[in-house]
């Protein structure tokens, strides 16, 4: 009788210890991660991305082939005789069709009327356009909206972790009952002030991030990041100072050399390449 109550009680002390380990691994799985928001916010191009030269040969090309083709405007049927609109249009005009065929298309032929030379000194006086380098480009600015006008930009913001400075895009937790989207727009605000008129694309986050756990914390809650892509319409960063060390408004090649390796891997196929 003994013997049989001994057995038994072999028999279920490892039972108790699997059960016990079950408990323990379905407890791990269960565990609610820490909610973040993350906001790509975005400077769209402010002018035109300058052609290559394959570009430059086609449309060139294109051109040439419109006007030898194109019936001919009728200028007097739009502009009075003699007036200084139709001057106008008659230099711009041969200023095209020399551009586009080489000289000796377009060029003047006979004296130029008094209509003309007004014309001309009229265009002279004109504005010329902005060069397509700004000067935050030249100064090396990165917190200039200006810069890079041809690219897509990004803010970054540098923070302390751990005692290390890291470049990452703005970051606001979760709390519990609030909904995604909503916590964007609030850790937007609260990370870079309100001086900005932004707009998130869509409620639904573009891309998700986890961060890999260090090994001193021993198994604690994983973090997962949602982001969210927006739009910087008009104003500047403010950024809180006290989480906040510096920002910058970077290109997808400059953001690679700025942030972790893990950071990268987890945002670069959301980001433009141009």
């Amino acid at each position: 009788m003994f013997s049989r109550t001994v057995l038994s009680s072999c028999k279920r002390a490892p039972q108790a210890l699997e059960v016990a380990q079950v408990d323990a691994a379905l407890s791990k799985k269960t565990a609610r991660p820490n909610l973040h928001t993350g906001i790509i916010l975005n400077r769209s191009p402010i002018i035109t991305r300058t052609p290559t030269a394959f570009e430059k040969a086609y449309y060139a090309y294109q051109t040439r082939i419109h006007r030898a083709l194109h019936n001919p405007f009728p200028y007097d049927f739009y502009f009075k005789q003699g007036s200084p609109l139709e001057s106008r249009f008659n230099i711009e005009e041969r200023r095209r069709e020399r551009k586009a065929f080489g000289a000796p298309f377009g060029m003047q032929t006979g004296e130029t009327s008094e209509a003309e030379k007004l014309a001309e000194a009229t265009m002279r006086d004109e504005e010329e356009a902005m060069p397509r380098v700004h000067e935050a480009d030249i100064n090396s600015d990165f917190k200039n909206l200006n810069r890079r006008g041809q690219r897509n930009l990004y803010l970054l913001l540098q923070k302390q972790e751990n005692g290390t400075a890291v470049w990452k895009f703005p970051q606001g937790s979760v709390d519990r009952g609030e909904l995604l989207h909503h916590a964007a727009t609030r850790g937007l605000e609260v990370e870079c002030g309100n001086n900005m008129d932004t707009w998130i694309v869509s409620r639904n986050p573009i891309g998700v991030f986890h961060p890999p756990s260090p090994a001193s914390t021993g198994g604690a809650e994983e973090d997962v990041v949602f982001f969210y892509k927006a739009h910087i319409m008009a104003g500047q960063v403010r950024p809180n100072r006290t989480h906040t060390q510096d920002f910058a408004w970077l290109t997808k090649g400059e953001i690679k050399t700025r942030v972790d390796e893990d950071y990268w891997l987890g945002i670069k196929d959301i980001l433009s390449d141009f």
